[in-house]
């Protein structure tokens, strides 16, 4: 249980309208944190976005701040429904010891699961887009970088590195295993934290279902092309640390002959 109010049951079976007023408000504040920021936002928009009055807002969430966080805790679950599945499999791939063609499919399957849900679920009315990037900047309240990093990012991360590390033959907390995740990830941020210029480059006006799979075929064919590179000079690599390591066998050393002394033998 966190410390956000949790939604009050109202009698006479009222439970369903009052969830449904709940998340109204909290996809209303999502917008409304993303166009103003935490400290432009006020309640009073969040609940005229809402369609209900400021004294709703306070009788599920009691002031701004539960607010914002309500926000961050949803956008966490919803977006744990896309990933949890992606993260389980590359979890079983691992505690399988798979080969590397399967392991680099893991990761491809997280990264497609990123697109989805940074592309087409995030399109509606609850744009999460600036929400997030205002929340990057670090200038927002740091408790939704708490709870999106503790419940989505870090697990995303965790299993991301092991796969990048298990594939290249290095450790999960190497800075070039992290360093190659970011940037593969990185492959799709433009086009989320940057869709102005993206657009105007490529001549869109959004990202439908169809410009989608174009990215996602993109971004998969060139990160599986990156992965098996990196697998190959991770095997190169560590056969020559093999060789380097290969004990040299050491010569015996000949005991000296023992030589007569030529005075001895002329006394003879």
């Amino acid at each position: 249980m966190n410390d956000t109010k949790r939604l009050r049951r109202p009698s006479a079976g009222g439970y369903v309208r009052g969830d449904e007023t709940r998340l109204r408000i909290i996809e209303a504040a999502i917008e409304s944190f993303g166009e103003h920021g935490f400290e432009g936002a006020s309640t009073r928009d969040i609940a005229a976005r809402a369609g209900v009055n400021a004294p709703a807002l306070q009788y599920y969430f009691e002031n701004k701040e539960g607010v914002y966080r309500a926000c961050a805790e949803y956008i966490a679950d919803a977006s744990w429904e896309t990933f949890e599945p992606v993260v389980t499999h590359a979890a079983e791939v691992l505690s399988n010891d798979s080969d590397t063609p399967v392991l680099i499919d893991a990761f491809i399957r997280i990264q497609e699961a990123i697109a989805d849900r940074m592309f087409l679920k995030a399109c509606g009315p609850a744009n999460q887009r600036l929400f997030f990037a205002r929340e990057q900047a670090g200038h927002e309240p740091s408790i939704a970088s708490e709870i999106l990093t503790r419940r989505l990012r870090q697990p995303l991360n965790d299993v991301g590195s092991r796969l990048i590390a298990r594939i290249t033959g290095t450790k999960p907390d190497d800075q070039l295993a992290l360093i190659r995740m970011l940037s593969l990830h990185g492959q799709l941020l433009m086009f989320h934290v940057a869709p102005r210029t993206a657009f105007a480059l490529l001549g869109w006006t959004e990202i439908d279902a169809e410009k989608g799979e174009l990215l996602k075929a993109t971004v998969r064919a060139q990160t599986r092309i990156l992965l098996e590179q990196w697998s190959k000079e991770g095997l190169a690599n560590a056969r020559e640390s093999s060789g380097r390591r290969k004990p040299v066998a050491r010569a015996v050393a000949k005991k000296p002959t023992a030589r007569k002394s030529t005075t001895a033998s002329a006394k003879k």
